[in-house]
């Protein structure tokens, strides 16, 4: 009878850690769009950083971002214990903010263009040159504005996790977030301290003897720029895409249509199976875009008045 129960408990605390796994997959999955823009400006935030001085930077933001997440924690498993009804409309506001962010993102590249921000580094670089800067308050700076930073990605990173598990009992929903916490803080800031040393690599490898190992350093050296290029571009994607889709699927009869857009594209004569898969993802980019559009629009015009009321 003991050992009945023994291994009925056992089963019982697996099939939790089972449920706990794919809670935390889904989740992590729904956070995708956070984590591209999450990666390109962490890594942006240690530029004209001495490089031996990159890592403990990257560590320093690193526990900044633990910290931010043993706050938004607490009080996202607060607000799903005593207030479960605001659960859906943070996740909306938490879905809007992120195709406003991948908006305001577009405006301004194209407002600005790639020569402006190459200004924008070279000031930087010549700032960190000079003997008259205070590194320690740069360093500083920069740590907290990566942390500052961080807090608001953190919150739509709980957000959207506590929105996969708000169904669940309240055990899992404490694991679930106290893992996405974690998992998120270690990947995130561990390939942020891989690729600022990247470049680091191809310099090593481009210096020594084995033709091999320097052809692998310049090409280290190429890729490093155009990766953190690549994840800019992939990340602002993906937070429309994310973004969208946490709008759509919080408003039913959007989610119903875009279900029934997906199955009429699944009757498409040889590429039906291909288009069924890319057509919520289509409508969700397409939704999220449109939605920060009108996010952007309004806080612009909104922002405006206020000055103008100001100044009057």
């Amino acid at each position: 009878m003991a050992s009945g129960s023994l291994l009925a408990l056992i089963d019982d605390i697996a099939s939790i850690l089972d449920d706990v796994a794919l809670m935390s997959k889904v989740a992590a999955k729904k956070t995708a769009g956070v984590l591209g823009d999450d990666l390109a400006l962490n890594a942006q935030q240690v530029t004209g950083v001495h490089a031996d001085r990159e890592l403990p930077v990257v560590f320093a933001v690193a526990l900044g971002s633990l910290k931010n997440k043993a706050i938004l924690v607490p009080a996202a498993l607060a607000i799903s214990a005593f207030v479960p009804v605001a659960i859906t409309p943070l996740l909306m506001l938490g879905g809007t903010y992120l195709c406003y962010e991948g908006c305001e993102k577009l405006v301004h590249s194209w407002l600005h263009g790639a020569d402006q921000e190459r200004l924008a580094h070279a000031e930087l670089i010549q700032a960190v040159a000079d003997e008259s800067v205070d590194l320690v308050a740069l360093e500083k700076d920069k740590i907290g504005g990566a942390v500052r930073t961080d807090f608001i990605l953190s919150a739509e990173i709980i957000v959207i996790s506590l929105g996969t598990v708000a169904g669940a009992p309240f055990g899992q929903q404490v694991a679930v977030l106290a893992a996405i916490a974690v998992v998120m803080t270690v990947g995130v800031y561990g390939l942020v301290a891989g690729i600022v040393k990247l470049d680091d690599a191809g310099l090593y490898l481009s210096r020594r003897a084995s033709g091999a190992l320097r052809l692998l350093g310049r090409a280290l050296l190429a890729a490093a720029p155009l990766l953190m290029k690549a994840l800019s571009v992939l990340g602002t994607i993906a937070m429309f895409m994310v973004g969208g889709g946490i709008l759509v699927h919080g408003v039913a009869a959007l989610h119903h249509l875009v279900e029934r857009a997906a199955q009429a594209a699944g009757g498409v004569a040889g590429i039906g199976a291909l288009l069924m898969l890319a057509t919520p993802s289509v409508i969700d980019a397409a939704a999220g875009l449109l939605a920060g559009a009108v996010a952007l629009a309004l806080v612009t015009v909104g922002s405006r008045l206020f000055k103008r009321g100001g100044a009057a």
